[in-house]
């Protein structure tokens, strides 16, 4: 149930609208973003999920959770950001963090340039603004990696600034509450909504106004389903609702269809270089489980993945029958292949493109040709940052004496 304070001016505006379209009046888009002020202001507090994030007005802390958030679930997002901020608690932290510890630390969230963002944002912040988050909505939009609706997060939640934050889920609702048919993948359609919103937003509580926002999507005005209108705050004055649109707003174009990319990933295991007579006796002393190690290249410092961690991978779907062709795709004689089989298909989604790969552990007896990283398969959790991607293949390596 929606309240006010008796004496509000939205109250009696948002209870006068549906009176004015029974009459048949048409109403602004103005006036009608207006009247959803109050409802939204006086159901977030009751609604609102309990979020780490969410725990104070810390402006790095809400940096991180916005960036974290783009593409990626929030029960998904919540061991990474707890994490990250035992790992890197501030912004010194962050400038000062090495790339592959903070690739490390992002692994399994994807869109790894997110997190290189995020460094060179925190750089910057170091250098030109004290180490301080700016408090404004036009410096934030400076950094790296920050776009307006991430600066409206941080501008209105952190400092109260009354700008707006218009991400997918805040479009589908207003679309759906304006009736709007506009194509929401198109920027001019964001921008339009975004000074709507700025023009009629609360001024004063801008930070629960865009908060409010994005739990109707999240929990109300769900993305897919049925939306739950008679649970919704914004009910009375919607379009979509009045009408019956829901399902053919907001509107969107159909997407292409992804490449598909096939892909030979290849679980190559050694063995480390014999070491001399007084590493073999520290190696004693500290009761060494395994010399076992992976190879691991590294990919470009462009591109998709850029800068991370693989198992050696080539395009196609090779077949490996003999040890004379699994030597030949691990580069090493024939004589040094201990033993292969095959473990497995698995396929990865990217936003353009799909891989589906054939995966083969090859066991070579030795070191691994130099060509290759040779990781410690110990080490590989905790230094290595590799892509999830690979994540079928790296649980081969359990199997691994």
């Amino acid at each position: 149930m929606v309240m006010f304070k008796e004496d509000s001016p939205i109250k009696a505006l948002y209870q006068s609208l549906p009176v004015l379209e029974r009459q048949g009046e048409e109403l602004s888009e103005e006036a009608r973003l207006k009247a959803i002020n109050g409802p939204l202001l006086s159901w977030y507090p009751a609604h609102a999920r309990e979020l780490p994030w969410r725990r104070d007005r810390n402006p790095y802390r809400i940096w991180i959770s916005e960036i974290m958030l783009q593409q990626t679930r929030v029960e998904a997002v919540k061991p990474y950001f707890e994490r990250f901020m035992k790992a890197l608690p501030d912004i010194k932290a962050l400038a000062e963090v090495e790339e592959d510890a903070l690739l490390k630390l992002w692994e399994g969230l994807g869109y790894y340039s997110r997190a290189r963002n995020l460094k060179k944002a925190a750089v910057m912040i170091q250098e030109e603004y004290g180490g301080r988050m700016p408090e404004s909505y036009e410096e934030l939009l400076k950094l790296p990696g920050i776009g307006s609706y991430t600066a409206g997060a941080v501008a209105s939640i952190a400092f109260g600034i009354p700008v707006p934050a218009v991400d997918g889920n805040v479009m589908r609702v207003i679309s759906r509450l304006l009736g709007s048919f506009e194509d929401i993948t198109r920027p001019q359609t964001k921008k339009r909504l975004e000074i709507l919103l700025k023009q009629t937003m609360d001024q004063h509580q801008a930070g629960f106004f865009n908060q409010g926002l994005f739990e109707v999507g999240a929990l109300v005005c769900i993305p897919n389903g049925a939306p739950k209108c008679s649970e919704c705050p914004l009910s009375s004055v919607c379009i979509a609702r009045q009408k019956g649109l829901w399902d053919e707003i907001p509107v969107k174009p159909v997407k292409k269809a992804r490449r598909i990319e096939e892909k030979t990933v290849l679980v190559i295991v050694g063995r480390k270089e014999e070491p001399g007579k007084a590493e073999k006796e520290e190696l004693r002393e500290k009761e060494a489980k395994s010399q076992n190690v992976v190879a691991l290249k590294k990919r470009p410092p462009e591109g998709l993945l850029a800068s991370l961690y693989e198992f050696p991978n080539v395009e196609g779907k090779l077949l490996l029958e003999t040890s004379a062709q699994a030597a030949a795709a691990a580069g090493v004689a024939e004589t040094a292949v201990e033993a292969f089989r095959p473990i497995g298909e698995a396929k990865h989604i990217f936003s353009h493109v799909e891989w589906h790969m054939t995966g083969y552990l090859i066991q070579v007896t030795g070191a691994l040709p130099e060509t290759f990283i040779s990781a410690d398969i110990r080490e590989l959790e905790g230094k290595y940052p590799v892509p999830n991607a690979f994540l079928a293949y790296r649980k081969a390596l359990s199997t691994i004496n």
